[in-house]
């Protein structure tokens, strides 16, 4: 039997943030797609926002992909996904409210705005984050290890990974390429891309290309889009 049940949906980054922990973790899970534009009534029971990833474990409901991660890492610790020195933890929660708050507000304000201005600003901005990654996280947090923490993958690499996995959509709408000095990042991505979770989870550029075109036209109707909107 399960010991976890995830409310899913495979449109959805913060969904594969969870469900990449879970596989990671090798932990049984059950899933259950959620058509994020048609939610069932009853689904407001399990999130009361409305929103994936969330789920249920042994008589607890969690919602928000962040805590249910840190969650997963509390109740199944093997293998680690986050360090066991209290300063290094400090500083992957750091990262991770890098990618929640910065990072990837950036990423959806770019697709959403229509107007040609707004656009630039926000793709300098995306421009700095990413070369602040690359320096403050790759070069001197990382060094030479091949995850963002060093040579153990992490939640802060499971954080950031969904959204690089969906530029190809930047690309496609925007025009936005990975900075020339980005050179860690890339290695990293190459690294992710080869992990079984990250295989298991994504899906094809075309799909990402067909999905995003509702953020690109500013016809998104979602939570998420809601909410960026108000930025």
């Amino acid at each position: 039997m399960s010991q976890v049940k995830i409310y899913s949906a495979k449109v959805c980054p913060y969904a594969q943030r969870t469900r990449m922990v879970l596989l990671e973790k090798g932990v049984e899970f059950e899933q259950i797609e959620i058509d994020l534009q048609n939610k069932p009534d009853w689904f407001a029971e399990v999130s009361p926002y409305g929103k994936v990833p969330a789920i249920q474990h042994e008589g607890n409901r969690i919602w928000e992909s962040s805590i249910i991660n840190e969650y997963l890492e509390e109740v199944f610790p093997e293998p680690p996904l986050m360090p066991n020195n209290s300063g290094l933890r400090a500083i992957a929660r750091i990262w991770i409210d890098f990618a929640n708050t910065k990072f990837t507000p950036a990423f959806y304000k770019l697709l959403l705005s229509q107007d040609i201005q707004q656009q630039q600003n926000w793709m300098n901005e995306l421009h700095q984050h990413l070369l602040f990654i690359e320096k403050e996280g790759f070069r001197q947090l990382s060094k030479d290890g091949s995850y963002w923490l060093g040579d153990s993958l992490s939640l802060v690499d499971l954080s950031f990974y969904p959204w690089f996995d969906r530029w190809i959509a930047l690309e496609h709408y925007r025009g936005v390429k990975m900075p020339a000095e980005c050179t860690r990042l890339k290695q990293w991505l190459g690294v992710m891309q080869q992990r079984p979770s990250v295989r298991s989870t994504a899906q094809s550029p075309e799909f990402y290309i067909q999905d995003y075109a509702q953020y690109a036209n500013n016809k998104a109707s979602g939570v998420t889009a809601a909410e960026m909107r108000r930025y």
